[in-house]
């Protein structure tokens, strides 16, 4: 099953076909990948042929295979995902290892914190976890991502309150109602919609349109409406991490040098890709 697998995706043009035929079998077979390998001579039934049959033909009309299997990992934890929140992505993780340098072990208790535009929660319910003792609000407007959120919340048990509404206005109202944060991330939306066609089909005809285009004509809208509220939104020392899109760094930084920052720096992923603005009041 596994080699035939394999050989279907190399046929449909995917380049990690055999990390994708080892977790779409063993998710038809309800184990985990070294679960797999420990039964290769086991026989197969088919009923576990279908669901890997179904697995592999949604993946080979390139829907996300963490939509297929129902989850994606994160930061070393199982996040449940699906339509109506955005995959989380490695390069994302950069976001959590600056926090943590930012609030070193035994420096977090009391933290108050908020993710702007939560999708699955994968960025809140990491901080709230990593950050020892630390408290995490959730935004975002759409009601599906808030969803997937929730689940995660509650699975990992995390201190995470969810919100629903614009991000940026209600970042506003929460920062109103119980003052100014310690700590804002934020995974924005940052693509052009003219440059759509542009994303791999996985992206563009199954991840949620609002968590992916910028207003048109104005990829920077939301880093530079962050960079704007954190001044206020934040309390003096606190952090704004922002991930950016590759071809933002250079604007996002000369905006944040220009809003009165204490400091402000762009930080580059494992890829050596400049991906997250780290800005201090």
């Amino acid at each position: 099953m596994l080699a035939l697998a394999r050989g279907f995706l190399e046929r449909k043009g995917l380049g990690e076909a055999r990390l994708e035929a080892e977790l779409l079998v063993a998710h038809a077979l309800k184990v985990d990948r070294l679960g797999l390998f420990m039964r290769l001579d086991a026989p197969i039934q088919g009923t576990e042929v279908d669901l890997a049959r179904d697995g592999l033909v949604r993946r080979g009309r390139r829907e996300p295979t963490a939509y297929i299997v129902g989850r994606r990992e994160f930061y070393g934890r199982d996040f449940e995902v699906g339509p109506g929140a955005l995959v989380p992505r490695p390069e994302t993780e950069l976001i959590v290892d600056l926090a943590r340098e930012a609030f070193p072990a035994g420096a977090t208790e009391g933290v108050r914190g908020v993710d702007v535009g939560t999708g699955s929660g994968c960025l809140a319910v990491t901080l709230a976890l990593e950050l020892e003792g630390s408290q995490f609000d959730a935004i975002d407007l759409a009601a599906d991502a808030l969803g997937w959120a929730k689940r995660n919340r509650d699975t990992h048990g995390a201190k995470v309150t969810l919100h629903e509404g614009d991000g940026l206005e209600e970042l506003e109202r929460l920062v109103g109602a119980h003052g100014a944060y310690d700590l804002i991330v934020s995974n924005p939306p940052y693509v052009e919609p003219t440059e759509r066609e542009l994303l791999a089909p996985e992206v563009r005809d199954h991840e949620p349109a609002l968590a992916l285009y910028a207003p048109p004509g104005d990829p920077d809208y939301w880093v530079r409406g962050l960079i704007e509220r954190a001044q206020r939104g934040l309390k003096p020392g606190g952090l704004l991490l922002v991930e950016l899109g590759h071809l933002q760094s250079s604007r996002a930084h000369a905006a944040a040098a220009a809003s009165g920052a204490a400091s402000a720096e762009v930080l580059k992923d494992l890829a050596g890709v400049p991906r997250v603005l780290a800005l201090k009041r």
